[in-house]
């Protein structure tokens, strides 16, 4: 009597066998579960983190890379399939490929920025500087009929130089907060300076 001979399995032929947690945790994300993406923070984050700053070698870009791959993951929970793999193999992947994107974007801002910085600098004549002086002043004039909250948020973002995180942190607000302050701030200062005649 002859054995019947077993099928060579091929590395394709590989089954993933997701965890329970891999399963459960993709279906409560899928179903809009706030604690499974905290849970998904909780383990992976520092992997995630740690990934970024080796490819772009900035911590506050590996940050905001690490923002994007976690954000990136309640906006397409669908995106990650058990079947195909790990969940800290998918994120690897993810996190791996917004961190090359962005030192490209890096990149591209550096040689703009040096084309820039080549380019002649042309000094303003004395019609164009007292211009500028009276947009400026325009400008204050505007921010003074504003709410407090939106000029503070505006005076610290563009006469301090911050970003939004930084006025966010000056401020000690969330960052959404300080994105909408700022942008309705703007729209009401380019309004008044419509209005005035001192744009376009």
């Amino acid at each position: 009597m002859t054995t019947p001979a077993r099928p060579v399995a091929r590395p394709n032929d590989r089954v993933v066998r997701p965890s329970v947690w891999e399963r459960d945790v993709r279906a409560r994300l899928v179903a809009g579960d706030g604690t499974a993406l905290t849970e998904v923070h909780d383990q992976f984050a520092p992997f995630v983190y740690g990934l970024a700053l080796r490819v772009i070698g900035d911590h506050r870009a590996a940050e905001d890379v690490s923002q994007d791959v976690f954000a990136g993951i309640w906006q397409r929970p669908e995106a990650f399939d058990p079947l195909r793999g790990s969940l800290r193999t998918w994120l690897g992947t993810l996190t791996h490929r917004r961190a090359v994107d962005s030192v490209r974007r890096e990149e591209a801002r550096r040689r703009w920025a040096g084309r820039e910085a080549n380019r002649a600098v042309i000094a303003p004549d004395v019609e164009e500087l007292a211009t500028a002086l009276v947009t400026t002043e325009r400008v204050r004039a505007a921010l003074d009929v504003l709410p407090a909250e939106q000029r503070r948020a505006i005076q610290v973002a563009y006469f301090e130089g911050k970003t939004y995180r930084q006025v966010a942190e000056v401020l000690g607000i969330p960052e959404g907060t300080a994105k909408s302050r700022l942008r309705l701030g703007l729209r009401r200062v380019g309004a008044q300076l419509e209005a005035d005649g001192s744009m376009g």
